[in-house]
């Protein structure tokens, strides 16, 4: 797929999607399809279960793991993880919440959003495990920048500087059943759509954004945001209640449709048709709706 991207435009790197439960969330994801990797904990409390794509974004389901740990860290000033409680607060425990973005300077997110006054808080820097489906492990680190609008609730986006990467076989990890390569589009729902344009501009560092269309076109993926009407006109899904910025689905590209609808029906997974997109309504350990979308 081709993109028009302006040249400092950060990739999408990963989707933050909170769960009650890394269980629930690891059974749902392998009805879906899916593999699911090892589960990382967090040195403030949370963890994870991601899924990993061949394209080189993942979604990262986000369950509570040491809630002792964790309101430690709120009190600390960790803002990952005070975000991630405010988001629950508001919406309960299963969602999307965050859009995260590949950055090689973590401080210069920082600063940029420090002056564009959109920052939430204080950076982030930590390290944790990796282990991948043989059992290898090393430790990855991780510098992160936040961005939030002033009144959201519902959603957040913040740069993820990988200072470690760990040197590890991903490939079993990106093998999935249904077919999935990659992630091309994430959706957003927005009572007034124009008004998130210059929050999500400063924080993808795109500066030919003019504050027109609806959709951000990132160097891996775009970004769509849709009132609450072109939403379901297009999902045929409901929009949920009125909000500034609420991540709503994940586009995924497919190698073969038929192939992942034999998936979903041998799983007894409901789905429906919308075009040429198979949508999948969100569910406990899936927090948003996922799309699949067979492309050449």
């Amino acid at each position: 797929m081709t993109r028009n991207t302006a040249a400092g435009t950060h990739p999408l790197d990963h989707l933050v999607l909170p769960t009650q439960s890394l269980e629930v969330a690891r059974t749902r994801l392998n009805a879906l399809g899916f593999v699911v990797a090892p589960t990382g904990i967090h040195p403030f409390g949370t963890e994870n279960c991601c899924v990993f794509l061949a394209d080189g974004a993942y979604l990262e389901p986000l369950a509570i793991g040491d809630e002792q740990a964790a309101m430690q860290a709120i009190a600390d000033g960790n803002v990952f993880v005070a975000r991630d409680r405010i988001y629950r607060e508001s919406n309960g425990d299963e969602g999307f919440s965050a859009m995260v973005l590949t950055t090689g300077n973590a401080n210069a997110n920082h600063a940029r959003y420090l002056e564009a006054g959109i920052s939430a808080g204080d950076m982030l820097s930590f390290s944790r495990a990796f282990t991948d489906t043989a059992g290898k492990s090393d430790i990855a680190s991780f510098k992160l920048a936040f961005a939030a609008g002033a009144e959201a609730t519902d959603a957040f986006l913040f740069a993820c500087e990988r200072v470690n990467a760990p040197d590890v076989d991903r490939a079993a990890l990106q093998a999935h059943a249904n077919g999935a390569t990659g992630i091309v589009e994430i959706v957003a729902v927005s009572d007034q759509p124009a008004e998130q344009h210059g929050l999500i501009s400063v924080a993808v560092d795109d500066p030919a954004t003019n504050g027109q269309g609806s959709t951000f076109h990132l160097p891996n993926a775009d970004l769509s945001v849709l009132d609450p009407v072109s939403f379901t006109a297009r999902f045929g899904l409901p929009a949920g209640a009125p909000t500034d910025l609420r991540f709503a689905a994940v586009v995924f590209t497919v190698r073969r449709a038929d192939v992942t609808l034999r998936l979903l029906a041998a799983n007894s997974i409901q789905h429906d048709i919308a075009g040429n997109d198979i949508v999948v309504q969100p569910a406990p350990g899936q927090g948003a709706a996922f799309v699949f979308r067979e492309i050449p």
